[in-house]
């Protein structure tokens, strides 16, 4: 008893949506230039098969000719988003990516020849389909008149029925009618998909600004994760320290490394905010660089770790981008000391000459013992990832009874 129940909803739900019928006079609009061509030639006081056939044929090339011009393919596009698909991307008057994608129609104006051409076509369709349509709409109408008992000057179907039949027969030329707008309407959803949809060009340029929007944000996660990590290695670190000596000097100088690696992370956390709500600031400051290092080692030390660090070379100098990657992964490195090891003895050797910089860092592992899986955390994963954007590669392994992290990055 139930199973006819989703079979009637899935036939009468379209029936109830209004884009079944937006769909319907999209199709319908199409007729316009092949009828209003007809009446000049040959005429259609009293058309036959032949008469209709030129009507239809006549219009194709100025027709075609329209989609020369480029904003041809926006104007059909916006037009076949608003009438063929529902929502409220119908009335975005951009051609953004989002919006071709919600819908599969492209709105942007003809970049290419093959854009044209598709535009072509699709003037074509919808003509000769509108076309096909509205006859076919005229024809059903008359076929239900006339079974209907109503008079039609050209009866159609006086031969066919017996009289007394006629009656109950009325409804089927409706429901067929009903059913030519549902299936017209898709069929015309469908073609303009495939001829207004977004070109080879367009699709290459929508996924090379998701790659970026990809990498952005990669980007942005690498930098919260190495600036507030450090900085809440940091903090734990040294609240420990300053627990266990019970030294209240100790205590003080703990709490100022603490407060003012919470004033950098914020800065930092401010910085990657006004980036992610794209307000169109710019960040107050810029990304620290690497001629900023004495901050990161002042923290390390603060925290309880012997840090000996030997910078050489014109590091003030060095290419912004390399200077400010080499800055983080640096800060992760001593991070990833200080949160696996703890405040234990690091080596930090940087060296710059002109064609290439040299980043080193190494720490003794605690009880001699390798962590486990050594080289598997995010933290040397985006030590990687930003020596292999800088053209560079990086390193982690147990070495000599310790860890080492050693990076080198091009400066050309």
């Amino acid at each position: 008893m139930s199973a006819p129940l989703p079979l009637l909803r899935s036939l009468v739900r379209p029936l109830v949506r209004a884009v079944t019928y937006t769909r319907w006079l999209h199709l319908l609009i199409g007729s316009i230039v092949p009828l209003a061509g007809g009446l000049i030639y040959p005429g259609l006081s009293s058309p036959g098969p032949v008469d209709w056939l030129i009507a239809a044929a006549l219009p194709v090339p100025p027709v075609a000719a329209v989609a020369l011009v480029p904003s041809a393919r926006r104007a059909e596009g916006l037009q076949a988003r608003l009438m063929l698909f529902p929502g409220k991307h119908a009335r975005v008057r951009g051609g953004t990516s989002a919006d071709d994608a919600a819908t599969g129609v492209s709105a942007t104006p003809s970049a290419s020849w093959t854009d044209r051409g598709r535009t072509a076509l699709w003037l074509v369709f919808r003509m000769e389909a509108g076309l096909a349509a509205w006859l076919l709409s005229i024809w059903l109408l008359q076929c239900a008149l006339e079974l209907a008992g109503v008079g039609v000057e050209e009866p159609v179907l006086a031969s066919l029925t017996p009289p007394s039949a006629a009656p109950f027969l009325a409804p089927l030329p409706a429901l067929a009618l009903l059913v030519l707008v549902v299936a017209g309407g898709r069929l015309d959803e469908r073609v303009a998909r495939r001829l207004l949809g977004p070109s080879v060009k367009e699709r290459m340029a929508a996924l090379e600004d998701r790659t970026e929007r990809l990498l952005e944000r990669n980007r942005i996660a690498r930098e919260l994760h190495d600036s507030l990590g450090h900085a809440l290695t940091l903090a734990v670190v040294q609240a420990g320290a300053a627990r266990a000596a019970k030294d209240p000097e100790f205590t003080d100088r703990a709490l100022a490394a603490i407060e003012e690696t919470g004033r950098s992370a914020l800065e930092d956390l401010e910085r990657v905010l006004l980036l992610l709500r794209e307000t169109g600031r710019r960040p107050a400051g810029a990304s620290p660089g690497l001629d900023e290092a004495a901050r990161l080692l002042d923290s390390a030390r603060s925290s309880g770790a012997r840090v000996d660090a030997d910078i050489t070379g014109p590091v003030e100098d060095l290419p912004g981008p390399v200077s400010r990657e080499a800055y983080r992964m640096l800060q992760e490195a001593l991070t990833n000391a200080l949160r696996h090891a703890g405040p234990v003895p690091v080596t930090v050797r940087v060296t710059a000459d002109a064609t290439r910089l040299r980043l080193q860092v190494a720490n003794p592992l605690p009880d001699g013992r390798p962590p486990a899986a050594p080289g598997s955390g995010s933290g040397l994963r985006g030590i990687r990832e930003r020596a292999a954007l800088l053209g560079g590669e990086a390193k982690a392994a147990v070495r000599d009874g310790g860890w080492h992290v050693d990076v080198s990055l091009p400066l050309r």
